[in-house]
C-alpha cells in the first residue's frame, strides 16, 4: 500500500463530502472534534454517540457544551448509542476514553468502518499505525496489513498522547538527519489534558502536580514507535533511550517540553535550528484542510514559546520551538510547545483522516 497525494486538496475528493460520527461526543474531546470540523470542506457531522445517559436525548440537551457556540445543525442530532449497528457513518472519530474505546472500536472496524481513535487502547499494537502525518504518515502504510492480520474490512489509527505529540514533532526533524539516541525530557503540562471538569482548583492554583498517571511510560514506548522505520510489515522502533518527567501546571492549554538530547553525529546549533526551520515532513500530509502553514515554527527570541502567545499559532496546528541551545549533559536542549486539545488530540485525528481520503484510501475502502 502505497501513499501519494493524486492532487492539490481542493481535487481530492472530487466533491465528495463523507459522513462522519463522533463517539463519545459529549465529552471535552468529542467538543473538540465538533469544533475542529465545523464547516469543514470533506466531512460532515452526521451522527454523535455516547453513553447511555445521553442516548435519545438531542446533542443540546446531553451536552454541557463548553466553548463558542454550538452549531445548530448538531445541536438537534439525536444522541446515538457506540455501536456499529446504531451508527451508519463510514468514518469515525473516537473520543473514548481507553477503558471502554478498546471493545467498541474494534467492533466498528470489523464492520467495515474506519476509526480515527484518541485513546491508548490500540497506540502501541504491531499492526496500528500510531500517526503525527507531517512526523510518520508514511507508517499508514501499515493499514493493509492490519486488515489482513485482523480480518477487518475496517481499520484503526491512532494518534499519540498530547504530550508525546509535541516531543516527536519536535524531535523528528533532528532525528531524520543527526539521528536521536538520547532524551531527557520534563513537560509542563495543561489543566484541558485532564479533560472536564479536570483538575479541582485547590490541587492546581498556585501549585505543580508532579505526577500525571500513566504519562511518562506513554511518551517512553511511544516516541520510539513513532520514529521508527516501516519496513516489511513491521515497525522497527528507533533505538532511543528516554526519560520523562511530567508535570500538571495551571494553564488551560498548550503543553510545554523541556529537552536535553543526545545525537548518533552531534549537530551544531546553527545546524539544528536551520534543520528545524527547513523541515516540512511526510508530503501527503502538506496542503490539507487541518494542515497548518508550519508544522514546526522556530522562535527566536529568547523567552518563546509560551502557551497564552503562541499556542494557536496554525489554529492550534503548529508546534513552537524554541531556546535551541548547547546542552552541558547530552548534545543540544530546546523548548517545544502544543496545543494539546488541537493538534495533540482532535485536530490530529482530524488530519490523519484527510491524509487517508486525500491519498483515496477511505474512497476505496467503501467504493468495495
Amino acid at each position: 500500500m502505497k501513499l501519494e497525494s493524486k492532487s492539490p486538496f481542493a481535487r481530492q475528493t472530487n466533491g465528495q463530502r463523507w459522513p462522519v460520527a463522533i463517539l463519545g461526543a459529549t465529552g471535552a474531546v468529542g467538543q473538540a472534534f465538533i469544533r475542529t470540523l465545523k464547516g469543514h470542506p470533506w466531512f460532515d457531522i452526521a451522527e454523535v454517540a455516547a453513553s447511555e445517559r445521553s442516548i435519545g436525548k438531542s446533542y443540546k440537551e446531553a451536552a454541557r457544551w463548553l466553548e463558542d457556540e454550538l452549531d445548530p445543525q448538531v445541536a438537534s442530532l439525536v444522541v446515538t448509542s457506540c455501536d456499529p449497528d446504531a451508527v451508519k457513518a463510514p468514518v469515525i472519530f473516537s473520543a473514548l476514553d481507553a477503558n471502554i474505546a478498546t471493545d467498541i472500536e474494534a467492533a466498528f472496524a470489523k464492520a467495515g468502518r474506519i476509526v480515527f481513535s484518541n485513546a491508548k487502547s490500540y497506540r502501541m499494537d504491531a499492526d496500528v499505525p500510531l500517526v503525527i502525518p507531517e512526523v510518520n504518515g508514511d507508517h499508514l502504510a501499515l493499514l493493509a496489513h492490519q486488515r489482513t492480520t485482523r480480518g477487518w474490512t475496517g481499520a484503526i489509527i491512532t494518534n499519540a498522547n498530547c504530550s508525546t505529540t509535541v516531543v516527536a514533532a519536535a524531535l523528528a526533524p533532528l532525528h531524520e538527519k543527526f539521528g536521536v539516541n538520547k532524551l531527557f525530557v520534563s513537560t509542563m503540562q495543561a489543566v484541558s489534558g485532564a479533560g472536564y471538569p479536570g483538575v479541582p482548583s485547590l490541587d492546581i492554583l498556585g501549585n505543580v502536580v508532579p505526577y500525571i498517571g500513566d504519562e511518562e511510560p506513554k511518551i517512553e514506548r511511544e516516541l520510539a514507535k513513532m520514529l521508527g522505520k516501516l519496513e516489511n510489515n513491521a515497525i522497527v522502533h528507533a533505538p532511543i533511550v528516554v526519560t520523562a518527567h511530567t508535570n500538571r501546571v495551571a494553564v488551560e492549554n498548550g503543553h510545554t517540553a523541556c529537552m536535553s538530547i543526545g545525537f548518533d553525529r552531534k549537530p551544531t546549533v546553527d545546524e539544528a535550528i536551520t534543520t528545524l526551520r527547513d523541515w516540512q515532513g511526510f508530503k501527503p500530509s502538506l496542503g490539507l484542510p487541518t494542515s497548518p502553514e508550519h508544522a514546526l515554527f522556530v522562535h527566536d527570541q529568547p523567552d518563546a514559546p509560551q502557551p497564552r502567545r503562541h499556542v494557536m499559532m496554525g489554529r492550534g496546528m503548529t508546534t513552537s520551538v524554541g531556546r535551541v541551545r548547547e546542552c552541558n549533559m547530552l548534545d543540544i536542549r530546546m523548548v517545544a510547545m502544543s496545543h494539546n486539545v488541537i493538534r495533540g488530540a482532535a485536530g490530529g485525528s482530524v488530519l490523519n483522516a484527510e491524509v487517508l481520503v486525500s491519498t483515496g484510501f477511505v474512497g476505496e475502502t467503501f467504493a468495495r
